[in-house]
Formats: structure tokens, C-alpha cells, sequence
């Protein structure tokens, strides 16, 4: 596997843009911490976010090559932090990042004053910022790990895909897709199981035109088995959702990617809408060192990458981990394969 890309400081939820012919990284930023490991990551006490630029990613040959030597990455520095955000109490968990007619758009989940996981956006003239948080919460937003995704049509239609179990607390609104439909007694059941139940599903919304607010509900993306055409089963956690949703497209064809969480996966699924429905179509990367794993995807100069994390460089200490990047390649149906096919 690569090396690290990031070594003076730990990163994690690499979400990566191209802007402009540039590539830019906005990963949660990972600190030492006594907190005990548990379910609900309370062990993931992080508290800023830097952003981190490239020129090229010439130096990795090949999709495992164990003798790249990492490019030139520029640390922009802190571009947010909790204390700049009114409604936040602590874990500024995975970001994510988008541009708009002209803007530039960072999400982030963080927990209320409640202790209630919500998400929220700050707003920046460049991709470093300075980014600017709107005072509260985006309205209807819920859970962990936001995805912005904006389409290539006419309108730049702008999606936040959204969602995690366990700590990520999604399991708390088994009975509604808005913030009062939240149930903390559902907070130790972790998820739904059984012979008969459905995963629960990841959320997606329309961004309004200004990108700080929803138009229309959210909405589960459904994620289907493609050998019965029916929702994937809660025990199924090969192939259910976990956390860390992505959303990117080649062709006409979108693919929502993931984690699986407790079984360490990252899978994803394909479909013809930003809404689904998406059909599991395979996996996209192993389990690494680390219990977490998450994601993102882009195309750069011509060739697909994925951005990931594990654990090697702090030697297995789960909440200590480190950006990470390898190519990957499609096959003639469309298929993620971790191989230029043909070779």
C-alpha cells in the first residue's frame, strides 16, 4: 500500500475536490486523546479542520505500489474550528467540501449543545477559505459524515448525502426523516436486526440554490441487492450501510459508495438517479489497519483515485490515523476494479 500522505499531524475522512486543476483534501483532523475506545467514538475528539492542497499525484505508478514516495502537500492550516461555531459542543467529525457559482462550501457534523450529532456549513470565497459558519445548524439536518455532490446539468444541481450508525446516532430516527423524529432510546440499540429487517438507510436532500439550507424532505437511498431487486437486510453487514457516504459520477452513471463499518469494507452501488434507488455492485477497498474506514473519490489529471485512511503510521491506535491514496480502474460494464483491466 502507499504511504501516508499526510505525516506531521494525524488525518482521517479524506474528502478530495479538483478545483481548478487542483486537487485539495479536506480530512477531519485526528488528536492524541485518553478517551476510551466505545461504540459511540467518543474517542474521536476532534476539534478543527485543515485543508491540504497537491499539484500531482504523478509519484504513484501504480494502484499498489510499496515504493511511491508521497507528493509535495501544502497544509493550508486551521480553516474552522469548534469554538468559531455558536451551536457546537465538541467532535468535529468528517467534512466535506463543495464549490457553486463561485462559492465554496464546507459541511461538517458536530454535536449541539444537546449532545445531538446535526450538520452544518460554512461559507468561503476560496478553496482554503477563510470559511465563515452560519450561526446554526442546517434546518432538518441529522447525524454524521456529510457528502456534498454537485451534478454536471445544467443548473448544477447541488445533493448532501448524509448518515451513520452507532455513535453517528442515525439509528435515532427509525421513525422520521427530520431532527423531531429523534428517539434517544433507540442511542445503545445501535441498529435494527433480525431475519426481517431492512438496513436502515442513508439520507439524502436537495441543497437549496444558495447551499445552506434543504429543498424539499430527506430522503433514504435505498440501497437494493442485486440478486433479489430488494432493500439489503439490517444483518446483512457485508453489504448494509454504515457510515460514510460518497457520491460520484463517470458517464451517466452514479455511484454511491460507503463504509460497512463493524465489518471494515468499503463497498458501493450504481445507479441512474442522484436519488436512487442504487444496486450493491461490489467492494471498493479491504479492511486496513483501524477499525474506521472512510472515503472519497475524484478523478485527477486523467486518472480515478481513492482517498482513504488507516492506522500504520500510529501503529494500530484506532483514533490516530492518516490519509492515504491509490488509483483505481472501471471495467467495461462500469465496474470499480482495483486493476487497469487488460493487465
Amino acid at each position: 500500500m502507499s504511504p501516508p500522505l499526510i505525516t506531521h499531524l494525524y488525518t482521517a475522512d479524506p474528502s478530495a475536490h479538483v478545483f481548478d486543476g487542483k486537487l485539495y483534501i479536506y480530512p477531519s483532523h485526528d488528536r492524541e486523546t485518553d478517551i476510551h475506545f466505545n461504540d459511540n467514538g467518543d474517542q474521536y475528539d476532534m476539534v478543527d479542520y485543515h485543508v491540504f492542497s497537491l499539484d500531482s499525484l504523478d509519484a504513484y505508478a501504480s494502484p499498489e505500489s510499496t515504493s511511491a514516495v508521497p507528493p509535495k502537500v501544502t497544509d493550508h492550516g486551521v480553516v474552522l474550528s469548534a469554538a468559531d461555531v455558536p451551536w457546537v459542543s465538541r467532535q468535529l467529525w468528517a467534512p466535506d467540501a463543495a464549490r457553486r457559482k463561485g462559492k465554496y462550501y464546507l459541511y461538517f457534523p458536530a454535536r449541539d449543545k444537546e449532545s445531538v450529532f446535526r450538520i452544518g456549513v460554512a461559507v468561503g470565497n476560496t478553496p482554503i477559505g477563510p470559511f465563515t459558519p452560519d450561526p446554526e445548524p442546517i434546518p432538518g439536518s441529522f447525524s454524521i459524515d456529510p457528502a456534498s455532490f454537485v451534478d454536471d446539468d445544467a443548473d448544477e444541481s447541488a445533493y448532501l448525502y448524509f448518515g451513520g450508525l452507532w455513535g453517528g446516532q442515525l439509528q435515532c430516527y427509525q421513525r422520521g426523516n427530520t431532527p423531531a423524529h429523534y428517539d434517544a432510546t433507540w442511542l445503545g440499540a445501535q441498529e435494527p436486526s433480525g431475519p426481517d429487517a431492512t438496513a436502515l438507510f442513508p439520507k439524502v436532500a436537495k441543497l437549496s440554490d444558495d447551499m445552506r439550507g434543504f429543498e424539499g424532505p430527506v430522503r433514504d437511498l435505498v440501497i437494493l441487492a442485486p440478486e433479489t431487486g430488494e432493500p439489503i437486510k439490517a444483518d446483512d453487514h457485508e453489504r448494509r450501510f454504515f457510515e460514510a457516504a460518497w457520491m460520484h459520477k463517470r458517464g451517466e452513471t452514479y455511484y454511491f459508495s460507503y463504509s460497512t463499518g463493524d465489518t471494515h469494507f468499503l463497498a458501493y452501488a450504481m445507479g441512474t438517479s442522484p436519488f436512487g434507488p442504487f444496486t450493491y455492485a461490489g467492494r471498493i477497498l479491504e479492511p486496513v489497519l483501524g477499525w474506521t474506514t472512510h472515503h472519497s473519490i475524484v478523478e485527477f489529471q486523467g486518472r480515478w483515485w481513492l482517498f482513504h485512511h488507516d492506522c500504520e503510521l500510529s501503529k494500530g491506535v484506532n483514533h490516530l490515523r492518516s490519509v492515504k491514496v491509490k488509483e483505481i480502474f472501471y471495467d467495461a460494464q462500469g465496474r470499480i476494479v482495483g486493476e487497469k483491466p487488460g493487465e
